[in-house]
């Protein structure tokens, strides 16, 4: 009994982090983007970070965002925005960008920081904690035939991929962690194979690295992703439910019916993303000052493989091929360790944090 409750204590620590009282440090790291010379940000991201849930109307293209008893409404294309039915006027107005909404930064400082700011907590973090993780994936993006994308100079990404990867699956071993590699040589994995491996691992966690390019050739920098909120979790409860059992260390379940089962998956779906969102704020953090890049921050997405995973995991784009300085500094050793030794300490960084939770501090 005193197990089933530590479990359901911990699950209303994650409901009560989800509104928005988080426990890890609340500098953000996420995109910006400039239109007009003004800074915008992500509307969807901004909502994850802050534990915000938002309502949206397509036809409208209006959107309602709450928390506690804070309601905002806003609509694109509009300056005017209403903080509880109290008109507030912004400089520059609500945008779309790459098909997602974006806010100015004042929005950003005035509603987001001001409103919706989560309480800190504080504490000191000791250099060189252990790593309270048991079994950690790395999947190496791309491979074999697959060359994912070249340099102009002829760097390919598969190869920087698997090296990086490596690297950090040697920090972590000798951190005391088991890793599993979805592929450990040029060899073609299909995304299919490697989210079963991922699965099949019993892992704690999954890192999938990978290298950006884009046609404009100036862009460059390094960001993390997590699953977008606009996959289902109850659609991917209903499937995992389905066809996997519940191996739930410490859990006693009276009944082992489809609906309990898919009830709990969504709790995990969910649960996965929060702290999917904590270790890419770390890893973020980290690299901002272990590297000379542009940190891009963090982002969502609908990767297969971050979609597929059973467990917390983000896909890390380290750095631009297509950028000729970026290229150059991908082609070195000294750079890659740096990058696997940053993502290292966001791991541990992560975990300390993990562990506060469970310790119910």
């Amino acid at each position: 009994m005193k197990k089933y409750l530590k479990i359901f204590l911990f699950g209303t620590f994650i409901a009560f982090l989800l509104s928005g009282c988080a426990t890890v440090p609340t500098q953000e790291n996420i995109a910006t983007y400039s239109i007009g010379g003004v800074a915008y940000y992500p509307l969807a991201s901004l909502c994850d970070l802050y534990g915000v849930d938002m309502q949206f109307d397509t036809f409208l293209r209006t959107a309602v965002l709450s928390k506690n008893a804070l309601h905002v409404s806003l609509r694109v294309g509009d300056a005017l925005v209403l903080v509880n039915d109290n008109i507030k006027q912004l400089n520059w107005p609500i945008d779309i960008y790459q098909g997602a909404i974006v806010v100015p930064r004042q929005f950003k400082e005035q509603v987001f920081d001001f409103l919706f700011k989560p309480p800190v907590l504080t504490y000191r973090r000791p250099t060189g904690a252990k790593i309270k993780l048991r079994k950690v994936v790395i999947d190496a993006g791309h491979g074999g035939n697959d060359p994912g994308a070249i340099g102009r100079g002829g760097l390919r990404e598969k190869d920087v991929n698997l090296d990086v990867a490596k690297r950090l699956s040697v920090l972590l071993q000798a951190a005391g962690v088991q890793t599993v590699l979805t592929r450990s040589s040029d060899k073609f994995i299909p995304l299919s194979i490697r989210v079963d491996i991922a699965n099949r691992s019993g892992a704690d966690l999954f890192i999938s690295i990978h290298s950006n390019a884009n046609p404009s050739r100036s862009l460059s920098g390094f960001e993390v992703y997590y699953v977008a909120t606009s996959v289902s979790d109850s659609e991917r409860a209903i499937l995992t439910a389905r066809k996997s059992a519940l191996n739930l260390k410490n859990a006693v379940f009276a009944s082992n019916a489809l609906d309990l089962r898919t009830i709990v998956w969504d709790m995990i779906y969910t649960n996965n993303r929060v702290e999917s969102i904590g270790l890419s704020r770390w890893i973020c953090k980290i690299m901002d000052s272990n590297i000379d890049a542009n940190i891009l921050g963090v982002k969502s997405s609908r990767f297969q493989v971050l979609k597929g995973i059973r467990m917390p995991g983000v896909l890390i784009e380290i750095g631009f091929l297509s950028n000729s300085n970026e290229e150059r500094l991908l082609k070195g050793s000294a750079y890659r360790q740096k990058l696997a030794e940053g993502i290292l300490e966001g791991i541990r960084n992560y975990s300390f944090d993990m562990a506060l939770v469970e310790a119910g501090n």
